[in-house]
């Protein structure tokens, strides 16, 4: 018989260390999967998916209830004999914290340990104000997120499994490091995951924001079930989340996808915060629409942009986004060029890597359709007819959440990858071991 592929992300199949080893934790870890996904609900559903022997589910269902992971159902339907059992995971066993970090705001939130979010707060700041102001704050959103989510449960005790932060510049994902982020000033090298393992006694995992974003997407979003998928992100920078073969694919240093420096123009004169020039970023992200829209305000060349100049002393992306469904005719024509420009490199990317599905979402993609639709005209007209023939090209559905939602799951899913269940299943929770993320993706047998 043979094995389901459970959706996950992406886990390869490693050795345990002690107490659990080799084929007892992968066991245990398929069962756990059938059940959260809700792949399988009851011992039969789990044997007949997995290959398992019904003796080896029974063991398995059983060890995972006694240490709180599953819990008995209703009973479900009949094959002809006894009613089976239902089985459900307990997803408020434990919570996670999640936290997005952009150029211009920050969103917190807790979730249960099936990514639903039971309590959230985002607002505005600048990620240049440094690490430790900013972290800071998130530490005391999430102290009251936490406080609020515990008394409404009846719980004060109520563990935090492991936590997943996004930011907004390159990440090196094994030290959860930021890496020379072009618009985080203090922040190269901070150890953010140290520094909120430290504080909450639990494991904490640190990724680009876009990457979080495509994972949000892809758990619980506009791209579940795809396999295969861009996730671009049009905000005050432009970047990309790459998913292959349903996996989060983010290099050998954790960089893949930073679309926003690539070079699509010789021009010298314009300058990248990046220190670069030429990069896409630089003429189609949300700082160089603002720039450009404050240029034509101030030279008389959009006469709605020099209103709003006048009134609020300043031009932004959403006001350029205002000003072109007004029928402005220079904002018109500046996020035009910008949609033609992310369209181009998009139609390499789309030629190269044939997804079925690619996501736009961030801020000044949200604004409104124009930018949309010239991305879409210019990625089917300058891509291969075969890699277009079936590609969707779409809105984020779930827009400003999904960089809070895909940390949350970031964390959920390391945390039940065979080589972590086994380190901890044995105490009931992960809380207050934070060096569980230190386990390497291949650990050794122990």
């Amino acid at each position: 018989m043979g094995r389901v592929q459970v959706p996950h992300s992406g886990r390869t199949n490693t050795t345990a260390p002690v107490g659990l080893v080799g084929e007892h934790v992968d066991s245990l870890a398929t069962v756990l999967d059938l059940v959260r996904s809700q792949t399988a609900r009851t011992r039969p559903e789990i044997g007949r998916l997995s290959g398992l022997g019904r003796t080896v589910v029974t063991q398995r269902v059983n060890e995972l209830t006694e240490c709180g992971l599953l819990e008995e159902g209703s009973l479900g339907p009949s094959s002809g004999g006894r009613a089976p059992r239902e089985l459900r995971f307990r997803a408020r066993a434990g919570v996670i914290l999640a936290a997005e970090l952009g150029a211009t705001s920050i969103g917190v939130g807790v979730t249960d340990l099936a990514g639903t979010v039971l309590a959230e707060h985002s607002e505005a700041t600048d990620i240049a104000r440094g690490p430790d102001a900013v972290l800071e704050r998130v530490e005391e959103i999430a102290d009251d997120l936490l406080d609020r989510v515990r008394a409404e449960a009846g719980d004060a005790e109520l563990a935090v499994w492991g936590a997943g932060v996004g930011l907004p510049g390159p990440v090196e994902f094994a030290t959860g490091r930021p890496s020379a982020p072009p618009i985080m000033p203090g922040w190269d090298g901070y150890p953010v995951r140290d520094r909120l393992a430290h504080r909450y006694d639990t494991p904490v995992w640190v990724d680009n924001e876009v990457n979080t974003m495509a994972l949000g997407e892809l758990r619980a979003g506009s791209a579940r079930g795809q396999r295969d998928l861009l996730y671009v992100k049009i905000g005050t920078g432009i970047g990309a989340g790459l998913v292959s073969g349903g996996t989060l694919h983010r290099g050998s240093q954790g960089c893949a996808g930073d679309i926003g420096h690539a070079a699509v123009a010789d021009d010298t004169d314009v300058v990248c915060r990046c220190g670069n020039t030429g990069c896409l970023e630089a003429y189609a992200g949300g700082a160089a629409l603002a720039r450009d829209g404050l240029a034509a305000a101030r030279e008389g060349r959009s006469h709605f942009l020099a209103d709003v100049l006048a009134s609020t002393g300043t031009v932004t992306a959403a006001d350029l986004s205002r000003a072109a469904q007004s029928g402005d005719r220079v904002a018109v024509e500046l996020l035009t060029r910008a949609g033609r420009l992310i369209g181009n490199l998009l139609a390499t990317l789309v030629s190269f890597y044939n997804p079925a599905l690619v996501i736009i979402g961030g801020g000044v993609a949200n604004a409104g359709d124009l930018l949309l639709a010239a991305v879409r005209e210019t990625v089917y007209r300058r891509s291969l007819p075969l890699a277009t023939r079936e590609l969707r090209i779409t809105r984020s559905t779930l827009s400003d959440r999904a960089g809070l939602v895909g940390a949350a799951f970031m964390a959920i899913d390391e945390l039940f990858t065979p080589e972590r269940l086994a380190r901890w299943v044995g105490g009931g929770s992960p809380a207050g071991s934070p060096g569980l993320v230190e386990v390497p993706l291949r650990a050794p047998l122990l």
